[in-house]
């Protein structure tokens, strides 16, 4: 994602962190995507129910499709985390938004791509990348509604930005900064819907960390191990 931004003009240097890029991923090429069908535990998120009635987003619903076909099978839950990192390009200025989906414990689909505006503050970053996800997170559930799988009432975002996820999150919360007041009613709309339960995480353990930033693989090991399995077969591996 960051050396597509010189395919245009690319120079010597550029080259170099390409063929970096070529050993670290020839060195993984035996990892897998680690399958996990247990259902995620979130009965210890101590999440707080908040009467949004009195608030302009009193009313609101999750719009279902009315042409669906009957769900079959066991329910599964899904999970996202999302994170921005800005000032990511320090030649334009740009942040980058890392998104990570999970269907019960398998990772299912990420996204990494740079803003195509630019914020100044880490609280817009961070807002415009929540506003993106509960986007993904829409798509991505009217999909398994039309394919038949029934899914859990409720999805469960986790971000590490604390100011980001309680002003979302929480009735009464007030915006200082208009310019992103899209961005922020659109949350706030999807989590008085009760689809959608924004919690904060501490980004030690957010793995979109891994999307959005320039990490080492000391660095990252220990979140990329839930994720990724090196040899065998996946399908066998024990739950914890």
């Amino acid at each position: 994602m960051t050396m597509s931004s010189f395919r245009a003009q690319p120079r010597a240097g550029h080259l170099e962190h390409i063929k970096r890029i070529c050993r670290y991923l020839y060195k993984m090429k035996d990892v897998a995507i680690c399958i996990r069908t247990g259902e995620l535990d979130c009965s210890d998120l101590g999440e707080e129910e908040y009467d949004w009635a009195s608030t302009v987003y009193g009313d609101a619903l999750e719009i279902l499709p009315k042409d669906a076909p009957v769900p079959l099978g066991n329910f599964v839950m899904l999970s996202h985390y999302v994170n921005a990192n800005l000032c990511h390009d320090m030649l334009m200025g740009r942040s980058v938004t890392g998104i990570l989906h999970y269907l019960n414990k398998t990772p299912i689909d990420w996204y990494s791509k740079k803003k195509a505006t630019i914020k100044t503050a880490t609280y817009g970053s961070e807002l415009v990348s929540a506003h993106l996800v509960v986007e993904q997170i829409v798509d991505l559930q009217l999909t398994l509604r039309y394919l038949g799988i029934p899914i859990c009432e409720k999805s469960y975002l986790f971000g590490d930005n604390k100011l980001v996820v309680n002003s979302s999150a929480k009735p009464h919360s007030k915006l200082h900064k208009h310019h992103n007041a899209l961005s922020f009613h659109r949350v706030c709309e999807a989590v008085a819907s009760c689809y959608i339960s924004f919690t904060f995480i501490d980004g030690e353990y957010n793995p979109a960390d891994i999307l959005s930033k320039h990490w080492g693989y000391q660095q990252v090991w220990k979140i990329l191990k839930p994720l990724l399995f090196i040899g065998g077969n996946t399908a066998d591996l024990y739950e914890d």
